[in-house]
């Protein structure tokens, strides 16, 4: 399976923003969990564990804490339950808080 936006299907998108992944420009839309952008765009590792291990979405409710990432700078933020809004930063982490490197969060293809 990858990640990526389906298209069609009579869904109903939000209006579009844009929001930062890593430093860089993504595209989402309101209504849409800071999880469900980030793997949109490709990324299906959502933070990685003190030792390196890839952690992604699991329960979608926010109950594991599988899903968080640095969200404007705030460290352990449940992607699943949070809402993009334009302009955001989202930053990969690695362990409690820490942010990873880009480059040391796979991409799927």
């Amino acid at each position: 399976m990858s990640a990526g936006r389906v298209p069609g299907h009579g869904l109903e998108r939000g209006r579009r923003v844009e929001i930062v992944i890593d430093g860089r420009p993504a595209e989402a839309y309101e209504g849409e969990s800071v999880a469900a952008a980030v793997m949109a765009d490709r990324s299906l590792a959502l933070r990685r564990t003190e030792q390196g291990d890839p952690r992604g979405y699991f329960c979608g409710m926010g109950v594991c804490f599988d899903c968080v990432m640095v969200v404007d700078g705030v460290p352990q933020t449940r992607t699943c339950v949070t809402w993009v809004r334009d302009g955001m930063t989202v930053e990969h982490q690695r362990g409690a808080g820490s942010v990873a490197a880009a480059a040391d969060t796979p991409r799927a293809h």
